[in-house]
């Protein structure tokens, strides 16, 4: 019998099988994410099953992130059923300000190494970057899990990602995100696990792979799982205060595990990235892009929206003379509130809003048109999101590009798509 992968391994240990790709398998839960986008349907499906208690309040987290804050009465509404709900149960509910589901879940060391994770939020893959097992689920498969602690999985196969090279300092991890995408494709992944290893795997902060993670949905995966490694470490010390373990051999598959196939991507060759309207695989290098009018800019969500990003995009301001372009509306939605928080104490939105910027409420933003700025009519919008289909941030006319926040910070100076590089003498 060969060795196992990180799926096979975490699948395994929270079923109590011996499970390989393929098998269907019972799993413990460590944590169940809702959010005001689907908890109030996952509630009504919890009582239409006759739950009366969740299974362990401790392991549950709701979160108010895509209507935030929000648009009208109705979903006012939600909210409130989702603070009734969570008080009668114990729950601990986010409030609207606080931030995304499954970034609140990684910074309050809610997602730890070699545990399960559910959410019914399809981009809850992100927290496969701190070497776990995440997947998003329907609102009734989280109703259930809420009452039994438990939810059913087909063990997927594994696609190995394989970083290799040096990577440049221009070139940021939504380049190299999207150049798999285009690799990929739109079902490449279908149900399966991309695990990211590699020798120029040590070049990727963590937040560098939580935005590489997440767009592993893009692709139809099931799962997107880096390797606990220092880096994960690193960021996991201070957050998480529960037992402590040796994850490293879970985390990590076996010389002699069995995968689909492997892709190789040589980071060093890989150039600053755009995909263009309406999908997200429609991906370009930015030289095929260059020139485009841009009439919005946005820069935020669970791909652009942390410190890191917030900081790269006031440096290409600040060497492109920091003002945004005549014309540009450029929105930035902090991920978080701890984002917000520290993006604030160092200085970084208040310069941004004196070079222009409107600063909103931290959690998904103008993302998903459900809440936050909402295009005009036939604009052309440069975002630092993870998905461009038509009418996807509220206005069907409007057609969104995908890119770095570099990039979009590129374009808010200059008011058409333009090479981060070319800013500043660069």
């Amino acid at each position: 019998m060969s060795g196992k992968t990180i799926s096979e391994k975490i699948l395994s240990a929270r079923s109590g099988t011996d499970a390989r790709a393929g098998d269907i398998v019972v799993c413990d839960v460590d944590l169940v994410l809702g959010t005001d986008a689907s908890s109030p349907m996952a509630i009504d499906y919890f009582e239409q099953m006759g739950g009366t208690a969740v299974f362990d309040p401790s392991r549950v987290l709701f979160a108010m992130d895509h209507y935030a804050p929000p648009a009208n009465p109705k979903v006012a509404a939600y909210h409130e059923r989702m603070r009734a709900f969570t008080a009668r149960h114990g729950i601990e509910l986010r409030e609207v300000g606080d931030g995304i589901s499954f970034q609140l879940a990684a910074e309050l060391g809610r997602a730890t190494p070699g545990t399960l994770v559910i959410g019914a939020d399809s981009h809850t893959v992100t927290l496969g970057a701190l070497g776990l097992f995440a997947t998003g689920v329907g609102s009734s498969d989280l109703a259930a899990a809420m009452i039994t602690g438990e939810v059913w999985l087909r063990v997927p196969e594994t696609i190995v990602v394989t970083l290799v090279g040096d990577r440049p300092p221009e070139v940021s991890a939504k380049d190299i995100a999207l150049e798999l995408v285009r690799i990929v494709g739109p079902e490449g992944a279908s149900y399966q696990t991309l695990e990211l290893r590699g020798p120029a795997l040590g070049a990727f902060s963590l937040e560098d792979r939580l935005v590489i993670s997440n767009l592993g949905v893009e692709m139809g995966a099931k799962a997107s799982i880096f390797p606990f490694d220092d880096t994960a470490e690193c960021y996991l010390a201070g957050r998480f205060h529960g037992s402590e373990r040796d994850v490293r051999s879970v985390v990590a598959s076996d010389a002699d595990a069995r995968f689909a196939h492997e892709i190789v991507i040589d980071v060093g060759a890989v150039s600053p990235r755009v995909s263009l309207p309406h999908a997200p695989d429609n991906v370009v290098a930015i030289d095929d892009a260059i020139g485009t009018p841009v009439h919005m800019v946005f820069v935020g969500t669970c791909t652009g929206g942390r410190v890191s990003d917030l900081h790269t995009v006031l440096d290409v301001l600040t060497r492109g003379g920091g003002r945004v372009a005549t014309g540009v509306q450029l929105v930035v939605t902090p991920a978080s509130e701890e984002v917000r928080h520290r993006a604030t104490a160092d200085g970084t939105l208040g310069a941004l809003a004196s070079m222009g910027a409107t600063v909103t409420t931290p959690g998904c933003g103008a993302c998903c048109g459900t809440s936050g700025v909402i295009p005009d009519d036939g604009m052309n919008v440069l975002s630092t999101a993870n998905r461009n289909f038509k009418a996807r941030m509220g206005n069907a006319t409007a057609s969104i590009y995908l890119a770095s926040p570099a990039a979009c910070a590129a374009a808010a100076l200059t008011g058409r798509i333009t090479d981060p590089r070319t800013i500043g003498g660069r």
